[in-house]
């Protein structure tokens, strides 16, 4: 009597063969890990910064525009608070916005690309026309419109119309994948089946165009931190929630920064958040890309 031993189920092994390839990738180059680990750190301050810190949060009428010291890491504001408690529950209403964006962004730009590339004719001539039609709304102008009706004192509210305002490029990305994709062996036979379009779509093109669209996706949030704290910057939107972009417009415009050096902290604190975040998703991009490419892994 023989016995044999026990085998791990196909997807369970699958899955942990992937997340092997995956501690491989990122220890290959410890910038990737670097960059795992800020963008954890920017997450976990959106979720739990705010609670780290009293609201409202204290002034202190002695110490306007105080210096950097160990109190104080980044120095104070016009009102006496400190300047890294003002970054670190900024971070949630700038993460949730940029989600949110991309959530829509990718969501908006798959969905369209995948149907006009995947059935072409008058699906992918109608898709492909509202795309441009999108592509060519000016988002600068129609923000200005908006926000004198609409206050965007919510980020999900700025993550929805900046969303609405993105997805024509994914759109069009995705369709060109989904004409390439469309054509291989393996929708074919899907096709040769008798399976249906959805079936198709989501259990055989959409998966293949996964890693392109996650990476997408954490491309998008950069887009969106930059398109929000510019926004907020330019003084474009109500300063109803505190975010880097009211940060840096007060620094400016209202310390003097560019022009004095008590208010520089109050400016470089934002613009140092932002160049970290952005670093960081970069340096995940970079992983993804080689954690999804068999030829970069290869190398």
């Amino acid at each position: 009597m023989t016995v044999t031993s026990p085998v791990a189920p196909a997807p369970i092994s699958l899955r942990r063969n992937f997340w092997r390839g995956v501690g491989r990738v990122l220890r290959r180059k410890p910038s990737r890990m670097v960059g795992v680990a800020i963008v954890v750190l920017f997450v976990f301050m959106g979720i739990f910064g705010p609670l780290l810190y009293p609201n409202p949060l204290p002034r202190d009428d002695n110490a306007l525009y105080a210096s950097p010291s160990w109190a104080h890491p980044f120095g104070t504001d016009f009102e006496g608070t400190d300047v890294l408690a003002l970054v670190v529950t900024g971070t949630r209403y700038v993460l949730l916005a940029g989600l949110a964006t991309a959530v829509i962004t990718v969501a908006l730009g798959t969905l369209i690309g995948l149907l006009a590339g995947f059935h072409r004719g008058r699906w992918d001539t109608v898709l492909m026309r509202l795309t441009d039609l999108q592509l060519t709304i000016p988002g600068l102008p129609l923000l200005l419109v908006l926000s004198t009706v609409w206050k965007f004192t919510s980020p999900i509210e700025m993550g929805v119309v900046l969303g609405l305002l993105g997805w024509g490029g994914i759109a069009r990305a995705v369709r060109s994948q989904s004409l390439s994709l469309r054509e291989r062996g393996f929708i074919e036979a899907a096709k040769g089946l008798g399976l249906p379009t959805r079936h198709i779509v989501v259990r055989e093109l959409l998966p293949s165009m996964a890693p392109y669209i996650a990476m997408n996706m954490l491309i998008a949030v950069t887009g969106a931190i930059y398109a929000q704290v510019g926004l907020f910057f330019l003084g474009v939107l109500p300063f109803d929630a505190n975010n880097w972009g009211v940060m840096l417009n007060l620094s400016v415009f209202g310390g003097g920064a560019l022009s004095s050096t008590a208010a520089l902290p109050y400016l470089l604190a934002p613009l140092l958040a932002i160049l970290l975040l952005t670093l960081g998703i970069v340096l995940v991009v970079d992983a993804m890309d080689e954690i999804f490419n068999p030829r970069l892994r290869e190398e």
